[in-house]
């Protein structure tokens, strides 16, 4: 059987982190898929993202070019919409995973009366690989990682020459050390 590292699971293992790229995600409703073509090529394309028991979900409208490309390969990259400007002070969050398409009509139908979404359209909810947020504290640069298999790591690099710099790992508990 194999496993689906779903939004739930990242959210039970660290729920301050998901609930930081659940918030960075909610600021505005357009996002960046990167799917790949059928020549290996990416494609960049627009859509909204859903977050809701337990899942990322990713819908589409029927026969578009991105949900072929899942259908064909699930691999994707998600990348959050930057907004106006430059500061982006809460950040920016990149997810990767696999897409998995949900074919069964009546959670199909259930999801669309919840959502108000008409009918017909693809719906995939995400296995995620890998959650990234970067930020900036003070003068360092702060890239925090997840991924199923090493759990949170967070990055830090300066504005000089000195190598980037690991924080102490997470506690047991799912929050930052010190």
């Amino acid at each position: 059987m194999t496993t689906i590292n779903n939004w739930a699971l990242f959210e039970d293992q660290e729920p301050e982190f998901a609930a930081a790229v659940r918030a960075r995600f909610a600021q505005y409703p357009h996002h960046v898929l990167g799917t790949l073509r059928k020549d290996g090529s990416p494609r960049l394309a627009g859509l909204n993202v859903d977050i809701r028991g337990g899942e990322l979900w990713l819908g589409m409208m029927p026969d578009s070019m991105k949900a072929k490309d899942l259908q064909r390969d699930p691999r994707f990259a998600l990348h959050t919409n930057p907004g106006a400007g430059e500061e982006m002070p809460d950040g920016d969050v990149r997810i990767s995973g696999r897409a998995i398409e949900l074919l069964d009509p009546p959670e199909l139908h259930r999801y669309a009366e919840e959502t108000e979404t008409p009918h017909p359209f693809h719906l995939f909810h995400a296995d995620l690989t890998e959650v990234v947020h970067i930020g900036i504290d003070g003068d360092d640069l702060v890239v925090r990682t997840w991924t199923p298999a090493h759990g949170l790591r967070t990055l830090r690099r300066g504005n000089d020459d000195e190598p980037p710099r690991e924080d102490p790992p997470a506690q047991a508990t799912g929050t930052p050390a010190g």
